[in-house]
C-alpha cells in the first residue's frame, strides 16, 4: 500500500500525507505499481464521462476528458513532450538540449506538440465514441491510462538515465526485470476485468494481442530513440512516452 501511495503522489495531483523518509529505491520501484494508479485514474475518468454525458453532447465531454486527464497529473506530463520537443528542435549538443529542458519557458515547437497531443487525443476520444458502443467506448476512456502508465514502466526498465540527477533518475535506475512483471500482470488483469465488466469481451482481445504488443514496440523504439538523441532517458521523457503512447493507444481503439 506504502508504494501505492508513493506512486499516487508522484504521478497525480491527489493529496497525501507525509510519507515520511523516502529511499531512492523505494521511489523508483513505484513503477511496478504504475498501471494501478492508472486504474485509479480510469475510474475517475470513466465515472466523469458517465456523469457529463447525462449533461452534455459527447463532442464537449470529450473535450473535458482530456482536460481531466491533463488536470489529473498537473501537467507535468504535457510539460515533458513540451520540454523534449523544444530540445530536439534546438539541434544542439547535448548540453543545450538539456538546459532547454530545464528552462520553464516554453517554445514554440513545445507549444505544437501540446496543441497536436490535445487534439489528437480529442479527436481520437470522438472517434471512438462514434465507432464503438456506448460501453465499448467507456472500456477505452477507463483503460487508457492503464495502458499509458503501463508503457512508463516499460520505458524505466529498458531506458538509461541520461543524468546523474534529477527524478526520472531513479525511476530508471532503480526499475528492475521483476517491477515490470508485476506492471504487466495490473496490466493484463485490468484489461480483463474492464471488457467483461463492460461487456465488451471482444475488445478484449484487440486489445492485449493488437494494443499491448504496438504500445510495447512503441516504447522499445522511444527509448532508442532518446538514446540517439538524448544519450539516455530522464523525467520529462518518461512524461513524453506517457502522452505519446495515450495517443497510440486511442488510435489503435478508434480503429478496432
Amino acid at each position: 500500500m506504502r508504494r501505492f501511495l508513493l506512486a499516487v503522489q508522484f504521478l497525480t495531483i491527489i493529496p497525501f500525507r507525509d510519507m515520511g523518509e523516502v529511499s531512492d529505491e523505494e521511489i523508483g520501484k513505484t513503477t511496478s505499481i504504475f498501471p494501478a494508479v492508472g486504474f485509479v485514474e480510469g475510474l475517475i475518468l470513466a465515472m466523469s464521462a458517465a456523469l457529463l454525458l447525462k449533461l452534455f453532447p459527447a463532442e464537449l465531454v470529450n473535450a473535458l476528458l482530456v482536460l481531466v486527464l491533463v488536470a489529473g497529473n498537473g501537467g507535468l506530463h504535457m510539460d515533458g513532450l513540451s520540454d523534449t520537443f523544444d530540445a530536439l528542435a534546438s539541434r544542439g549538443d547535448m548540453e543545450k538540449k538539456y538546459a532547454i529542458m530545464k528552462d520553464s519557458t516554453v517554445g514554440p515547437f513545445g507549444v505544437m506538440a501540446i496543441v497536436m497531443a490535445l487534439l489528437l487525443k480529442y479527436a481520437c476520444l470522438n472517434a471512438v465514441y462514434q465507432n464503438a458502443s456506448g460501453s465499448g467506448y467507456f472500456a477505452v476512456v477507463f483503460l487508457l491510462p492503464v495502458a499509458a502508465r503501463w508503457t512508463m514502466s516499460a520505458a524505466a526498465l529498458y531506458g538509461r538515465s541520461a543524468k546523474k540527477e534529477g527524478l526520472g533518475r531513479l525511476f530508471l535506475n532503480n526499475t528492475e526485470p521483476a517491477d515490470l512483471m508485476t506492471a504487466t500482470i495490473i496490466t493484463l488483469i485490468s484489461f480483463i476485468i474492464i471488457p467483461m465488466f463492460t461487456g465488451t469481451l471482444s475488445s478484449m482481445f484487440y486489445f492485449i494481442m493488437v494494443s499491448l504488443p504496438l504500445l510495447f514496440g512503441f516504447t522499445l523504439l522511444a527509448v532508442k530513440f532518446f538514446k540517439r538523441h538524448f544519450e539516455g532517458m530522464n523525467g520529462d521523457s518518461l512524461g513524453a512516452v506517457y502522452e505519446i503512447a495515450s495517443i497510440v493507444f486511442l488510435m489503435t481503439a478508434a480503429v478496432s
